[in-house]
């Protein structure tokens, strides 16, 4: 297992929903924060359909400020959200010209995307939104260097990143994340109205419970804590 490459300054991180970076992946943020590198989000939706019982008009602000709150947490300022319907994603053409906009006016040389895969581990399914944004936001890449493919977005300059990198199962290479797990926890905690929601179990014991699940330490990777990830290259 190898230790993903660091060598960049500008990370893009493509999720489709508020919490979706949380689940492990913002503990790797706040270690990248912590080196100086300038991380952003791009969220496709508000995540407005995600909490019973309280209406997409309520729960899409709420979802929103939580996720703000929640990237604070790890040294994240710049948070997009595109305003997709949540619950309704499709992995269509235009869904990845709006990504590949985002990834021409953000610029990253590395751009993290969550798992599109059907499951999570076996007999665990994948949502369908993640399943399209992961799929969309990959193609996406090489689409925002490409300057002919989407003539709609001609004004923004092609940009091509070095890297992908996908999490979910079958990791290639990963990153210690030993000193950021309280961070992980904290900002995954930030989504408090959501996991109240989810389970009667104090939030903060929710989130130390998952952190700890989802940054256990990977075979042939030297980390007590590490998140591993899929790692594709591109120029």
């Amino acid at each position: 297992m190898e230790q993903i490459p660091e060598d960049w300054h500008r990370g893009l991180v493509i999720v489709a929903h508020p919490d979706d970076i949380e689940y492990g992946l913002a503990a790797a943020v706040a270690r990248w924060t912590a080196q100086g590198k300038d991380i952003r989000y791009v969220l496709v939706t508000s995540g407005e359909a995600g909490i019973a019982g309280l209406p997409p008009a309520e729960s899409g602000p709420l979802r929103e400020r939580e996720q703000l709150a929640s990237a604070a947490a790890v040294g994240v300022n710049e948070v997009e959200f595109l305003g997709y319907p949540d619950g309704r994603l499709e992995a269509s053409l235009g869904l990845r010209q709006d990504l590949a906009a985002a990834i021409r006016r953000h610029r990253p040389e590395m751009v993290i995307l969550g798992n599109f895969g059907d499951t999570w581990a076996s007999g665990y399914v994948n949502s369908a939104d993640h399943r399209a944004v992961g799929r969309a936001g990959l193609d996406a890449v090489s689409d925002a260097g490409n300057e002919w493919i989407f003539p709609e977005i001609a004004d923004l300059e092609p940009w091509l990143a070095r890297w992908a990198a996908v999490t979910g199962p079958g990791p290639t290479h990963a990153v210690d994340v030993t000193e950021t797990v309280d961070q992980a926890v904290i900002s995954l905690s930030a989504h408090r109205r959501y996991l109240e929601a989810l389970s009667p179990e104090p939030v903060e014991q929710q989130a130390r419970t998952v952190i700890d699940m989802v940054t256990a330490p990977i075979e042939g990777f030297p980390a007590e804590r590490a998140v591993g990830v899929r790692l594709y290259f591109f120029s």
